[in-house]
């Protein structure tokens, strides 16, 4: 009589254990449990460079700065000009993204933008580069207990708030990817 009763406690613990698993897994907080590793702060600066470029247009649509232009006369398919227009190929000063100036810290430095060094040309002429777009980044290193990291993007505000060793529930989906915005603050 022993042996049923026992075999019937076993299988009532692991329906036990079961369910508290999948009470967890389901109604439990979501989310890993992670802890903040690193600050880190970015600044960039996209430097840009005035270069000579060709370009062809119809001849009554070319911009005003076009320069060593040559003609040609051919049929114009979309109807727009009569059975024949003239093209023209030229050649035109625009600005380009030419390399991106960057300064990097973390929490013991304040953060600074970059003061990339600028070449100068004559006016009008291909060769001088100025300062572009600028953009932050205040980024924060967050790990599991296994080790996993993942790197979150935060406004400069909160990044000033956060401190190394503090603990949060990040929700992660089934490929691996934080979801960082979602991130709230744990007692574990």
């Amino acid at each position: 009589m022993r042996r049923p009763r026992l075999r019937t406690l076993v299988l009532v613990a692991m329906v036990v254990v079961t369910l508290a698993t999948l009470g967890w897994w389901a109604w439990g907080p979501p989310g890993v449990a992670v802890e903040l590793a690193r600050r880190s702060w970015r600044m960039e600066i996209l430097v840009e460079r005035l270069r000579l470029e060709t370009d062809s247009a119809w001849c009554d649509e070319l911009p005003p700065d076009a320069r060593d232009i040559s003609r040609r006369v051919v049929a114009d398919t979309s109807g727009q000009r009569g059975a024949s227009a003239e093209h023209c190929r030229f050649s035109q000063l625009v600005w380009r993204r030419s390399w991106i100036a960057k300064r990097e810290g973390g929490p013991a430095q304040r953060p600074e933008w970059p003061n990339p060094p600028l070449r100068m040309a004559p006016p009008g002429e291909p060769g001088s580069e100025r300062v572009g777009r600028r953009e932050a980044f205040y980024e924060i290193e967050l790990r599991d207990r296994q080790d996993h990291a993942w790197i979150c993007r935060v406004d400069a505000a909160r990044w000033q708030q956060l401190r190394e060793g503090m603990r949060f529930r990040v929700p992660v989906d089934r490929f691996g990817t934080a979801n960082c915005p979602a991130m709230y603050a744990s007692d574990l």
